[in-house]
Order: structure tokens, then C-alpha cells, then sequence
């Protein structure tokens, strides 16, 4: 699942790039207003991308990592029923 995000954070974030490289190298001599709704396009890219990049699957496993605070955890575990080893 992680590959598949990263590859299509990657390519959504390559069209960004070509869109803008596209718009302002070649679309302006022909059509400024195109261009510029080009741009506008490409800078709704990004956070599609970072939202779809940091999204969590159905195989990810998230919710039982530990917090890192020993007596958070501990509260968690008693109430998950888990037993630490000490």
C-alpha cells in the first residue's frame, strides 16, 4: 500500500511540475489565460497529493503503535486487555 501511495504522490506532483514548466515555457505564447488556468490547476495538486500520500489504508496498522509515554501506554493496554512484559 505504501509503495502505491508514494508512486502516485510522485506522479501527481510530476504533473504539478509540468504543468507549470508547460503553462509559462510554452501554452503563454499562444494563450496567457490558459496558461494562467493551467496554473491555477497545478496549485490544486499539491494538497490532493499530500492528502492522498498521507492517508491510511485498511492494512495499515497505526492505532496499536506505542505513544512513546510509558504510562499512557500501559493505561492503553489495560483497557486493550494486553499484558506488557516487564
Amino acid at each position: 500500500m505504501y509503495a502505491r501511495r508514494r508512486h502516485l504522490y510522485f506522479a501527481l506532483m510530476g504533473t504539478c511540475l509540468a504543468l507549470f514548466v508547460l503553462a509559462w515555457a510554452v501554452v503563454r505564447l499562444w494563450s496567457i489565460p490558459v496558461a494562467v488556468g493551467m496554473c491555477i490547476v497545478a496549485m490544486m495538486i499539491p494538497p490532493v497529493a499530500a492528502m492522498i500520500a498521507n492517508r491510511r489504508g485498511p492494512d495499515d496498522r497505526w492505532w496499536d503503535d506505542p505513544s512513546g509515554d510509558p504510562t499512557s501506554d500501559e493505561w492503553w493496554d489495560e483497557l486493550d486487555g494486553k499484558k506488557r512484559s516487564r
